[in-house]
């Protein structure tokens, strides 16, 4: 009678059950904490990440460029020809190299994918064995461990073993393309700051006018990065802020003492 009675109280529990409950393998959204990501969030951010450090260098080599070039004239002429140039030059090494990284990244990728499509169609139990190992030392218990990878495996080994194995998704590789074209955009569009900058004003207020743009620009870029790092601004702004004060006056006193030996 007891047993008969517990089994129809948890009928009676199931059947209570809200339609809207989260499905079988979803985390409770009682069980995250708000602020953190979650899923493909980090994914997200570290484009948003990318975007952002590629729109400073951006930023500062092409303000180093014009403000060098000011240095020895201020010339609207010259100052158009070097900051298109840098802009160019810059947007399509930026491009190149993350092209490059990012190839490499997804070959690497790929062959660790190939590689481990390989051991489980010669060996699956052995595979079996070692996914319940890999969760055994996350701290399962042996037992525990063991089902978690038989219900995993049975879902979809290989996207199982990938995951816990390499930490990859095979629907999410790097794409280098993607990251090439991001990168050139972010690029130009920092650059464009500091051209039309020392462009528009007249021209004993060009160096100035660029200068104060560049370095609110910095300042913004710097604690944009810091809060999608999830870390303190302030440092970040005043490492920005201060190294692209010291590239400008750099490059400027270079320009100015080059300017000077060419009689410019």
């Amino acid at each position: 009678m007891a047993r008969a009675g517990a089994q129809g109280e948890d009928e009676r529990d199931s059947s209570a059950e809200p339609s809207g409950a989260p499905p079988a393998g979803a985390a409770p959204r009682a069980a995250l904490h708000e602020g953190e990501p979650h899923g493909r969030g980090p994914g997200r951010l570290g484009w948003l990440r990318a975007g952002v450090l590629g729109a400073n260098d951006g930023i500062v080599s092409t303000a180093g460029l014009v403000v060098g070039v000011a240095g020895a004239t201020v010339e609207q002429g010259p100052l158009l020809t070097a900051g298109v140039a840098g802009l160019v030059a810059g947007a399509v090494s930026m491009a190149l190299g993350e092209y490059v990284s990012v190839s490499t990244q997804r070959d690497g990728e790929a062959a660790l994918l190939a590689t481990e499509r390989r051991e489980l169609e010669a060996d699956p139990e052995a595979e079996l064995a070692e996914l319940a190992a890999l969760y055994e030392g996350k701290g399962l218990s042996p037992a525990t461990a063991r089902r978690v990878a038989a219900e995993l495996t049975e879902h979809d080994a290989f996207a199982a073993h990938v995951d816990a194995e390499l930490g990859l998704d095979p629907d999410e590789l790097s794409r280098p393309w993607q990251a090439a074209g991001a990168s050139a955009l972010a690029f130009t569009a920092g650059a464009l700051l500091p051209l039309v900058s020392v462009l528009l004003p007249p021209p004993d207020a060009r160096v100035p006018v660029t200068v104060v743009a560049v370095l609110l620009a910095l300042a913004l870029t710097g604690a944009v990065s810091a809060r999608l790092g999830r870390s303190a601004v302030l440092p970040a702004v005043v490492r920005l802020v201060v190294g692209g004060a010291l590239a400008m006056a750099a490059t400027h006193a270079i320009g100015s003492l080059v300017g000077s030996a060419a009689g410019l």
